[in-house]
């Protein structure tokens, strides 16, 4: 990047890292701050590229895809079941495209701000602990916001702290590898940081959150080279810590595991349904027979982006009065009966591309090479939380959601650059 003045520099550079730096803070807050940051970033970025008449950050394989994918949303919204919300959506997912290109070329012309980042998830993980403990013994946090059965600390009726500790955990883990060293005097504050939030995540009652930031430890141990013992002893630690609040407080368990092998029906506890074991939940099983009937009869191009909500209530797709929800609550799914088979193929695209490279880095690990850093290893352990297919998951084009996500690929090009370099 060329800046003709400090204004310029500012403007182009400052500003926007400033804005991505604080995009922790902004993920507390809900949606519309941090998708106001990511907005802001992709068009300042685009203002940079039309002022320089240079538009070559762009021309990179995987943007061609994702261009690839943004187009097909918007003809699929246009001519399937054409409505605003799924138009809205369509067209604006540009911006994460623009984004992500953004803070890659930022983070190629100077990645001294990285630290800033780090040390605003580390600050707000922080809050979030010493809130979602105190809610959780007495009842309140900090503000005076009562809890019901689940934690939920600042985001208060949203219930999404186990969400978001456990997605942007990996990378704040991550990070920790470039800033902190064993013999630092920080080291065993963040060692507690880690063990204290990975705790917190099971306290808040969010049994995918729980699941998937085990599904990212076993990742990390299995496939890292110097963060097996680390990540280890810190999952062992929250796990023993986990046992000792269950004893004396029991309800975060009883919802983790006993509400989930009863609304299952494991136990056939229910006289009236003892036949039937349900996927996760009866409500969860009465979705996915929906979105499949919506497949069944839409398998092109499916009822349209966002349209699941609208079609749920048709008499020829509804199993009962559970069948209908804002989504189908699983990504492949969702996928399936909203944009067909032809944006399926992008979805399993990725997943095998994921998989190939995870295989080879595997294949590599057993002749004591690698073909990814530990760093990598971190946030890729984010990807394989998305692309996990059997979890209950959000849905797929909400903003808040895929935030948390594009945050790690940046930093999975910064790391690759790092480690060619």
């Amino acid at each position: 990047m060329i800046f003709n003045s400090v204004n310029e520099k500012i403007f182009f550079y400052t500003f926007p890292v400033y804005l991505f730096s604080l995009i922790p803070f902004f993920l507390i807050t809900g949606p519309f701050l941090s998708d106001l940051a990511i907005s802001l970033v992709a068009l300042i970025f685009l203002a940079y590229c039309y002022k320089r008449n240079d538009y070559s950050y762009f021309k990179n394989r995987y943007f061609y895809i994702f261009l690839i994918f943004w187009i097909y949303l918007v003809f699929n919204s246009l001519f399937n079941n054409l409505n605003f919300d799924s138009l809205k959506i369509s067209i604006f997912y540009f911006r994460y495209g623009v984004f992500v290109i953004a803070i890659i070329t930022l983070l190629g012309f100077n990645d001294g701000f990285v630290k800033y980042f780090f040390y605003c998830i580390f600050i707000c993980f922080v809050v979030l602990i010493f809130d979602g403990f105190y809610q959780y013994f007495f009842g309140e946090n900090i503000l005076g916001w009562k809890s019901s059965v689940r934690v939920s600390s600042f985001f208060g009726e949203e219930k999404i702290l186990g969400s978001y500790l456990s997605r942007l955990w990996p990378i704040f883990f991550g990070l920790s590898i470039f800033y902190l060293k064993k013999k630092d005097k920080l080291f065993f504050l963040f060692i507690l940081v880690f063990i204290f939030s990975e705790a917190l995540i099971f306290l808040s009652g969010d049994r995918s959150a729980f699941f998937n930031i085990n599904l990212s430890a076993i990742f990390v141990i299995l496939l890292s080279q110097k963060l097996f013992k680390l990540r280890l002893i810190t999952l062992c630690s929250s796990i023993v810590l986990l046992l000792i609040i269950s004893f004396i407080n029991p309800t975060a368990k009883e919802r983790v595991f006993d509400q989930t092998i009863k609304q299952m029906n494991l136990q056939n506890s229910n006289q009236d349904d003892y036949k039937n074991i349900y996927i996760f939940s009866k409500e969860h099983t009465h979705h996915y027979i929906t979105a499949y009937r919506m497949y069944l009869d839409n398998k092109i191009f499916g009822v349209g982006v966002k349209n699941f909500r609208k079609f749920c209530k048709n008499e020829k797709y509804s199993v009962s009065e559970l069948s209908c929800a804002s989504h189908p609550h699983n990504t492949y799914v969702q996928v399936l009966s909203e944009i067909g088979i032809t944006g399926f193929i992008f979805l399993i695209s990725i997943l095998f591309y994921f998989c190939f490279n995870i295989l080879k880095h595997l294949i590599l690990r057993f002749k004591g090479k690698s073909y990814f850093s530990d760093f990598e290893i971190c946030l890729l352990s984010v990807i394989a939380i998305y692309l996990w297919p059997f979890i209950p998951t959000g849905n797929i084009f909400n903003n808040w959601l895929n935030i948390a996500l594009i945050l790690n690929l940046p930093f999975l090009f910064w790391a690759k650059k790092l480690a060619n370099s």
